[in-house]
């Protein structure tokens, strides 16, 4: 029998997003991943060191080493389209955070980089594997709300401090850059390119501060789908909220992965991340014969891990890429859009 090839990772960056989001859900898949090394450029004890992993702050040792299969860049997002290249350019696999470049020119330049190499080369969108949105989907699938009407999309937080700290605007920084790369991936994964967009991006602190607000409506025929978010909501307003022609879901908590990583309580325990019932989206709907429901819907269990999973398919058995480069770049198109239409 056939042993199935473990691939090497390296990481370029060893921050909070290699360290949380990364992480703990490659360590899951020991068959099918090593993480062999971690490059920064400042190494620094903020995040305990995981045995058997080499720590460099010479990034030629990743460029260098013909065992790397795969590098994934978690630094911050200017420096995406720089090491993407670069890694490319050694003739290495790359994945790289959202958002993925600053531009749909960078994005187009890499994707075309990566296919003149053959190599692979794909954006981070490990909310496509959030609880609330694989709940929502299984209820839309089972079409017991009938024809879809309205979809409303919240990511929301209270936190008036980090727009008031920050005294300039930088669109790798800007609020519908770091989170609308979330929700608006979770749209387009669902329904692809919309017929029209309309796009309300904020500075609620005025001119020259920090972008802190988006409202993104995306219309599908006669479907409205609204990504919303603001640093700003004291109260969050529910994660998801589905109306169709015969009824609606309502999903008021988010997927629960990101609360027990900040908590340190790792995948590896049997509960990581479920919801509890108390967490269990309201479906209410009419059936065929006119019969009225309400119930609560059990949440599909997330898993950032599936990322890596799809990952390893592609790159061992050639299955298409999860998140497709037209995905990505219709994307950055929105993002771009977006943030041009509010004042420095």
């Amino acid at each position: 029998m056939e042993v199935a090839k473990v691939l090497n990772i390296a990481f370029i960056g060893n921050g909070k997003s290699a360290n949380r989001y990364h992480l703990p859900f490659v360590l899951k898949l020991p068959n099918k991943f090593h993480v062999k090394t971690m490059f920064s450029r400042h190494l620094k004890d903020d995040w305990k060191r995981i045995d058997g992993v080499h720590y460099t702050t010479d990034i030629n040792e990743i460029y260098d080493d013909p065992e790397i299969d795969l590098v994934v860049i978690s630094t911050p997002p200017k420096f995406h389209y720089q090491y993407a290249k670069e890694v490319l350019g050694h003739g290495k696999n790359v994945l790289v955070e959202k958002p993925f470049t600053q531009t749909v020119e960078e994005a187009e330049e890499l994707f075309a980089l990566a296919k003149q190499k053959d190599l692979f080369i794909q954006c981070y969108q490990n909310r496509r594997y959030d609880s609330d949105f694989l709940t929502v989907q299984k209820v839309i699938n089972s079409g017991v709300l009938g024809d879809l009407t309205e979809i409303e999309m919240h990511f929301d937080y209270f936190r008036p401090e980090v727009p008031q700290n920050t005294h300039g605007f930088s669109q790798a920084d800007s609020f519908v850059y770091s989170h609308a790369c979330h929700t608006l991936d979770q749209v387009i994964s669902l329904f692809g390119k919309p017929d029209d967009v309309h796009y309300d991006v904020r500075q609620l602190l005025g001119p020259g501060r920090m972008n802190d607000y988006f409202d993104i409506d995306l219309y599908y025929g006669g479907l409205k789908v609204s990504v919303k978010s603001s640093y700003f909501r004291i109260k969050p307003r529910p994660s998801f909220v589905v109306y169709g022609k015969k009824g609606m879901f309502v999903k008021e908590t988010k997927d629960r992965q990101e609360e027990h990583l900040k908590m340190f309580y790792m995948p590896d325990h049997a509960d990581f991340g479920i919801d509890r019932p108390e967490h269990y989206g309201t479906l209410t709907y009419v059936d065929e014969q006119g019969k009225y429901h309400e119930e609560k819907v059990p949440s599909e269990p997330g898993d950032y891990s599936r990322v890596y999973e799809d990952i390893y398919e592609t790159l061992t058995e050639r299955q298409e890429k999860t998140v497709k480069d037209e995905e990505t770049i219709l994307q950055l198109k929105m993002l771009e859009e977006a943030i041009s239409q509010i004042k420095e």
